[in-house]
């Protein structure tokens, strides 16, 4: 499985929404309505399966679902 794949998975098992509705390009507020403990939950799992942690300075530049691949790629 590919890191999108599994942020995917992570996204829908959280959030409910659309496993169609989530693209690289997709925006994590705009598109997929996450709010501020939506995203704190997606990290903290993000954080559990790839044993590291998101510093909370790079959060704000985490906008899309492809922000957050390129994030965990450069940390794995």
């Amino acid at each position: 499985m590919t890191i999108f794949e599994e942020l995917k998975s992570i996204i829908v098992d959280q959030m409910g929404v659309n496993p169609d509705e989530i693209t690289m390009d997709t925006d994590i507020i705009k598109d997929l309505s996450c709010d501020s403990l939506d995203m704190v939950e997606m990290l903290m799992e993000v954080e559990n399966r790839y044993g590291f942690e998101v510093d909370d300075s790079d959060v704000t530049g985490l906008a899309t679902i492809g922000d957050v691949v390129k994030y965990i790629e450069s940390k794995i």
